[in-house]
């Protein structure tokens, strides 16, 4: 905001001050920790961060490339990202890069982040975003979600389930075909194609802890309310999916306190007042009240998983009874995954407890909005239940070890329990042999075929332990063979997508251009453009759509703004507000036309049909300075108008001359 982005080191610097100064602060910083890790967590830890380093590499950054024209065969959303933060290195508050003048009504603050970073250390930011950044916030997450384990069942081993949940245990996936269960299985696939989750999970982990204290502990904390203040502004600038998810989860406590004790909680309420301030701010101010393609369309997202399997376009729909059945397959999915969350009914008065309340809120609501809510291509609402699974993890693990504490089961027993569960949900895969999507002429019903088969053999299970309950006590073992019929099916899927496919954890190899649509030469002529101009020119290309989907145009073509950090008078305009908020159910939000018709025919004159009167009307009218052309798409004679600076490969670089400043 001040041109000067180095001034962001005062935060450190002030912080350390404070540490250092404050005679009650002093003691965090220079004080050597006493309390040793219990050996066995620390090793658990460490193979966390080892697990988490292998997936980066296996699912990341060996398909993401820092070199052109590798680098070009990224996720659709990582140009889109490298943009936002080459906006946010130049220019607060930010706009919309790809289309200049446009509001930026999103979650910004982790592009601030990586601008930030970026200014300081010196390192680009492709670096930054895919090899540098996200693997600390997903060690830290997985710490604090391990953290908030401990707090909550008291117990390591609680702990380590609750993140092994939170990292391994997906929804059941039973097709044959390497897939992802119901277009979402629940754990973040690859937390790099959305850092904006990654940051606020990362972020919102605090929030849960802080909150734990105070409900349980309110008096005598200033400190810690000004932390959650604090905190929960950032998550809101981060991610704010939580915080509707957290006021939920408010509004449980302060509900089943108030049975409880017969009067309000007050830090609930606090709390609540806190979280729905910053809703409120970031629906007006940060979002500028834009419903970015949000309606309420309940069941959309099953509607569409059903068309996905089922190999049927958009002409076709489910019937009525279609979308029932697939909606209980997924209500079962996730009660197979989290059945631990039973265990606590085996002592009803911890559903009370208020850390309990706050996380069963949460994901009740989580869950609700996923299912009632619809967005373009229904790929938004699922984040609303990913936000929530760290705490489904945590309940049920602190389920399980309810029942097992009660139960006392033999571990050999508890081991043989969990490998007879990931056989069952291996072998159901094999059996059944169901690919998906369903090849011409099959009968729809194969799609519920594997998940009855598998309900089947759980209650004929649950039947027999019940039936032998005199001799064995059936209920830990009976959650633990449940929980673990979760934990093979969609991991297996990825892997076999990932082998098949080489791409990402999206499950979607269409989001990646075919190799040969790459254009050459993009990187050094974006390049070459980022030191020749200054943060403020703008820039003007006739590259608008997605390589190799140019009719109709998907209007998600990032790459300009993102390699040259400079604006763009239009680039792709997919993802702004204003389209977004245009679109409906049943017209792709990619392939919307640009709404303002004038502006990017003025733009594409330039590039199409040259002339001196369409070179002075974006000088002049518009403000552009720099042309980038992908010469792949027009054969003008654009050097006889604007000034050649230079080409790489299939770009040329123009630069305007006449107008002010040039």
């Amino acid at each position: 905001a001040t041109g000067h982005p180095l001034l962001t080191l005062l935060w450190p610097a002030a912080t350390y001050t404070a540490f250092l100064l404050h005679p009650r602060l002093r003691p965090h910083l220079t004080t050597r920790p006493t309390r040793t890790t219990p050996l066995p967590w620390a090793w658990f830890l460490g193979l966390t961060v080892v697990y988490l380093t292998g997936w980066s590499a296996f699912t990341c950054f060996r398909v993401n490339a820092l070199t052109w024209p590798e680098a070009g065969w990224a996720h659709v959303d990582t140009p889109f990202s490298l943009a936002l933060i080459g906006e946010l290195r130049h220019h607060m508050p930010p706009d919309v890069p790809m289309v200049a003048g446009e509001p930026l009504s999103y979650h910004w603050f982790v592009y601030a982040h990586f601008a930030a970073s970026s200014w300081i250390t010196g390192i680009e930011p492709a670096t930054l975003l895919l090899r540098l950044g996200m693997l600390p916030m997903l060690v830290a997450f997985a710490v604090l979600v391990g953290v908030t384990g401990l707090r909550v069942t008291g117990s390591r081993v609680g702990a380590a389930l609750a993140v092994a949940g939170t990292l391994f245990v997906a929804a059941p996936s039973l097709y044959a075909g390497a897939n992802g269960l119901l277009r979402w299985t629940g754990v973040m696939h690859v937390p790099w194609n959305s850092p904006t989750q990654t940051f606020g999970a990362l972020l919102f982990a605090p929030v849960v802890l802080v909150l734990m204290d105070l409900l349980v502990r309110p008096r005598g904390a200033p400190g810690r309310w000004v932390l959650l203040v604090v905190l929960v502004v950032a998550v809101m600038g981060a991610k704010a999916t939580y915080l509707p998810l957290l006021a939920a989860g408010l509004v449980a406590v302060a509900a089943a306190e108030t049975l409880r004790r017969r009067r309000a909680p007050w830090p609930a309420v606090a709390a609540l007042g806190v979280t729905l301030a910053c809703l409120a701010f970031a629906q007006s101010v940060l979002f500028g009240h834009a419903r970015q393609g949000t309606t309420l369309a309940p069941l959309s997202v099953v509607r569409a998983t059903w068309k996905e399997l089922a190999g049927v376009g958009d002409q076709v729909g489910p019937t009525a009874g279609w979308v029932l059945g697939l909606t209980l397959v997924y209500v079962a999915c996730w009660g197979v995954t989290w059945c631990g969350t039973l265990g606590l009914l085996a002592r009803p008065r911890l559903l009370l407890r208020p850390p309990v309340t706050l996380m069963l809120g949460m994901t009740a609501s989580g869950a609700g909005m996923m299912l009632l809510l619809g967005s373009p291509d229904d790929l938004n609402q699922p984040y609303f239940l990913q936000a929530c699974y760290p705490y489904l993890a945590v309940l049920s693990a602190y389920g399980l070890l309810v029942v097992a504490r009660r139960e006392r089961p033999a571990p050999v027993a508890l081991v043989c329990a969990a490998v007879a569960g990931i056989a069952v949900a291996l072998a159901v895969r094999v059996l059944c042999d169901v690919e998906v999507p369903l090849r011409l002429g099959e009968p729809d019903v194969l799609i519920y075929l594997p998940f009855a088969v598998l309900l089947v053999v759980l209650v004929s299970a649950a039947g027999l332990l019940v039936a032998a309950r005199r001799h064995v006590r059936f209920w830990a073992l009976f959650v633990t063979m449940v929980m673990a019929a979760g934990t093979p099916a969609a991991w297996q899927a990825r892997v076999l997508t990932h082998l098949r496919h080489g791409a990402d954890s999206n499950l979607n190899a269409g989001d990646h251009p075919a190799p040969e649509l790459i254009p050459s030469g993009a990187l050094s002529a974006a390049r070459w453009l980022r030191a020749h101009s200054g943060p403020d020119d703008l820039v003007a290309t006739n590259a608008h759509c997605r390589w190799g989907y140019e009719h109709p145009c998907d209007a998600r073509h990032f790459w300009v703004s993102a390699l040259t950090e400079r604006r763009v008078l239009v680039e792709g305009w997919a993802y702004t507000a204003a389209n977004l908020d245009r679109w409906r159910p049943g017209r792709p939000y990619a392939t919307l036309p640009f709404w303002d018709r004038d502006r990017v025919r003025a733009g594409d004159a330039v590039f199409s049909a040259p002339s001196a009167a369409s070179v002075a009307l974006l000088r002049e009218r518009y403000g552009v300075r720099w042309l980038v052309a992908d010469e792949r798409l027009t054969r003008a004679p654009i050097g006889r108008f604007a000034r050649l600076e230079l080409r790489y490969g299939d770009y040329a670089v123009y630069r305007l001359t006449g107008g002010p400043g040039s």
